[in-house]
């Protein structure tokens, strides 16, 4: 006996036939690819956005230290400007001079009735040296030179006047320039040695040894106007 079917035909259950199965697998493929470019998509997304936040870290690193580079550019100028001054300082240092007993010294060595009209020195020498020494300061600088110019009465008093610079401190060399008496000149004026001898005498000393600087105290000297 056949069996039959009271249900209606629109609504039985579908039964697969396997006639659509091709079209299932281009959908699946298609969301598979979608998916695949969402996920490239966000990965180069956070790539890039990575990227991005570095470089700009790197922007604000590199502007922190232009800033500090900047901060650090005049204590660069003060050790160049530290290096210039003592430079100037070891320079007066070497060719530092005392010409407070040079005078002390020469008032005592003049025999009397002898006097000096002009007197010009340099800590720096002969000319010639030192105009090398402003083109090059490393150049040693030499000993200290100074011209008297005065008058008196008698030549054996040039030759004691010679004899007694050599005895002088630091001196090193005593040259006599002239020594003469001045023609048709009677009188004598500060300006003019007259009927006296004129003598002109060029003394050179010794540069100054580097010595260490001394200890410091707590007493003002008594030459400053401090107490004993």
């Amino acid at each position: 006996m056949k069996a039959v079917n009271l249900i209606p035909s629109d609504q039985r259950r579908a039964k697969p036939s396997g006639e659509n199965a091709g079209s299932a697998y281009v959908v699946l493929g298609v969301l598979v690819v979608l998916l695949v470019m969402a996920v490239a998509f966000v990965t180069t997304s956070n790539s890039v956005n990575e990227n991005t936040a570095k470089a700009k870290d790197a922007k604000q690193k590199a502007a922190a230290l232009e800033a500090q580079v900047s901060a650090l550019d005049s204590y660069t100028d003060f050790a160049s400007i530290k290096e210039q001054r003592l430079g100037a300082v070891v320079l007066a240092a070497e060719t530092r001079f005392d010409w407070e007993r040079l005078m002390r010294e020469i008032s005592r060595v003049m025999p009397s009735g002898s006097w000096l009209q002009t007197t010009e020195a340099s800590v720096l020498g002969d000319p010639a040296d030192a105009a090398a020494l402003a083109v090059d300061p490393a150049a040693a600088p030499s000993g200290p030179q100074a011209t008297f110019v005065g008058c008196t009465p008698k030549q054996s008093e040039v030759a004691k006047i010679l004899v007694r610079l050599r005895s002088m401190h630091r001196v090193t060399d005593v040259e006599l320039n002239e020594s003469l008496r001045e023609q048709g000149v009677l009188d004598v004026t500060t300006d003019s040695c007259g009927s006296l001898y004129k003598f002109d005498v060029t003394v050179t000393f010794a540069p100054a040894a580097p010595v260490e600087a001394p200890r410091g105290t707590n007493r003002v000297p008594v030459s400053l106007g401090g107490g004993s």
